[in-house]
């Protein structure tokens, strides 16, 4: 069982996957962000290491899947990821242009060919006054200058990126503006409930919230 979470920057992919782990008795696949060089910079200005920034991305994000997916697969064992492979490209619209948006799709095309995709794609939404809060609580000090009107755009293209038919995966949207995952567990066992339910898993039982 391959499990990947998806959503805005902020939203709470990574802290889920953890929280969902004992529960589907899975390894986490957690996206290494933070080893990016360009990332404060591009926060700062965005325009001048947008590339930069995408493309170590792409390939870091390739390296981490091509490794990890295939190998726990192949040995049976459950997994959640906190991104997608795919979600990569929806940045890159945004981010890049011209003659850079054009080659970045190529070299994204051609490497998604050998990414094996998710079972089950969950997409966590918030609205973007949400977003912003809980950017600003968890306080990394490259995100300290992200523009709320950036995170905006962000949410927009997700939006419309999960309202279409996702590459024949089954998509799970949960609604996250009135969920507390970190201090109520019953908020997590509603998700671990729905993605039970998506998958045809059991035990799957209701919960019924106070």
């Amino acid at each position: 069982m391959y499990i990947a979470i998806e959503g805005v920057i902020g939203v709470g992919k990574t802290t889920l996957a953890r929280l969902l782990q004992p529960a589907f008795e899975a390894e986490a696949l957690l996206e290494v962000f933070e080893e990016n060089p360009f990332l404060s910079d591009f926060y700062a200005d965005r325009a001048r290491y947008a590339f930069q920034t995408q493309i170590f991305f792409l390939l870091s994000r390739y390296r981490q899947q091509n490794n990890a997916v295939p190998h726990a697969l192949a040995a049976g064992k459950s997994l959640i990821a906190d991104y997608t492979f795919a979600k990569d490209a929806l940045f890159a619209e945004i981010n890049l242009k011209g003659d850079e948006l054009e080659m970045y799709h190529k070299v994204h095309e051609a490497l998604g060919e050998k990414i094996p995709k998710p079972d089950l794609v969950v997409y966590l939404q918030a609205a973007t006054d949400t977003l912003m809060s809980r950017i600003a609580l968890r306080d990394r000090p490259y995100e300290r200058q992200m523009e709320r009107a950036y995170i905006d755009e962000l949410n927009a293209a997700y939006e419309d990126f999960f309202s279409k038919p996702y590459d024949h995966t089954p998509v799970l949207k949960m609604d996250t503006n009135d969920l507390n995952i970190v201090q109520n567990a019953e908020h997590i066992k509603l998700i671990e409930n729905r993605i039970r339910e998506a998958l045809g898993l059991s035990p799957y039982q209701p919960v019924l919230l106070k």
